[in-house]
């Protein structure tokens, strides 16, 4: 196991094309890392240069005490695995597994060993002597993991490796992954542009984008503190199941509180009353253009909380109810028109139609200023500090 530590990196293709920039990240030894964000992010070109399979233009990456910026991939002591696979297809699966380890000159009695080890690891034994053609596409996609794992490496780098299996397998295969990163704890750089897969495995996360014109990270965090506090309305936007409710509008003062009123001002589509403890941060920006975030387990047909109901609800008509099961998702039309997602608790039951009245939690509000990447106005540095965020119902 490694230390991973990545120092003012950055990658330029054909001296003009910047891929990423600024990329400043201590992976910690034995933390599992991932990297998300939406295609064209920058996320992959940073594994890949982790990996030596691209050569950075500017800065140092080190792995444990050595710098690799000019040392071989093979030299690195990393394994990575594929979206694709990458399987020999007129090899065994036992001889994908041992490839690796024969072209290191092992002794063979160690290769069997390793390979004998990893597969019941993997759940694999009885599929050593099939080859790849034979195999499932989750079957392959752990050999592939068991190809990794027999180098022993001090570093495992993993490339989108669950995008090409169906939902069901995905979920199953990300859990025997995290079960396997319990058990060897071994450093590990996983990137994916699936929210999901980041917010299940990752010890913390890497937010990235490349909405600025370059890939660039966001935040960095554990999950849940980047979906409690994101820095801006982008890492916002990105993360959580159902997408997050924004809202344009303004901030005014009156009743001696603060309150963020959206709409015109004699009928007013929005109107909450921000939280006392919210007020002073928030005082100097009154008259500004500012956007509400609101996720949709945020809003509940009943009282959330100890705010004054009529200081914390929005009304809206609703236009398509949608039962998952646990929850209720359900698409409404303010009284401006803007659209509202809300999921609510399918215990109770819930109109099909006509007015409601949604009450707003107001702990877990955001407020951005303007644009795509409008910083938090509550929560400018992520979460708060000795903070730790607890599991919200749709992370």
């Amino acid at each position: 196991m490694a230390q991973v530590t990545l120092r003012d990196v950055k990658k330029v293709y054909d001296g003009k094309v910047v891929a990423v920039r600024d990329v400043n990240l201590t992976i910690g030894d034995g933390e599992f890392l991932v990297l998300v964000g939406p295609s064209g992010c920058g996320k992959s070109t940073t594994l890949r240069m982790i990996a030596g399979l691209e050569a950075i233009t500017e800065g140092t990456i080190s792995i444990g005490d050595r710098v690799v910026n000019d040392v071989h991939p093979k030299d690195r002591d990393i394994a990575m695995v594929f979206q694709n696979y990458a399987l020999y297809p007129h090899m065994s699966v036992e001889k994908n597994m041992a490839f690796g380890l024969q072209l290191r000159r092992l002794p063979r009695e160690e290769i069997k060993r390793r390979v004998t080890e990893t597969a019941g690891l993997l759940g694999i034994g009885e599929l050593l002597n099939r080859r790849p053609k034979q195999l499932s596409g989750g079957q392959r996609q752990r050999v592939a993991l068991g190809r990794a794992i027999v180098r022993d490496a001090s570093v495992f780098l993993f490339d989108e490796p669950l995008s090409n299996l169906d939902a069901k397998l995905r979920v199953t295969t990300r859990t025997e992954i995290k079960k396997l990163h319990k058990r060897l704890r071994t450093t590990t750089v996983y990137v994916t542009h699936d929210q999901e897969e980041a917010m299940t495995l990752g010890d913390r996360i890497v937010v990235m984008s490349a909405g600025r014109g370059v890939g660039v990270i966001e935040q960095v965090d554990t999950p849940l503190n980047v979906y409690r506090y994101p820095k801006n309305r982008f890492v916002g936007a990105f993360l959580g199941r159902t997408p997050m409710n924004f809202f344009d509008g303004r901030l005014v003062e009156a009743e001696g509180e603060v309150w963020f009123v959206a709409g015109p001002e004699d009928a007013p589509s929005i109107r909450l009353a921000m939280l006392p403890k919210h007020t002073e941060a928030l005082r100097g920006r009154v008259g500004a253009e500012v956007t509400l975030g609101l996720r949709p387990s945020s809003l509940s047909e009943h009282p959330m909380g100890k705010e004054t109901a009529a200081h914390s609800t929005i009304r809206s008509q609703v236009q398509v109810v949608e039962p998952l099961g646990k929850n209720i998702d359900v698409s409404c039309e303010l009284l401006d028109g803007s659209p509202m997602l809300a999921r609510i608790d399918a215990r109770h039951d819930f109109p099909t139609s006509g007015e409601v009245k949604f009450y707003v939690d107001m702990e877990h509000v955001h407020l951005f200023e303007p644009g795509e990447f409008g910083a938090s106005l509550l929560h400018p540095e992520g979460a708060p500090q000795n903070e730790t965020a607890t599991l919200a119902s749709d992370a």
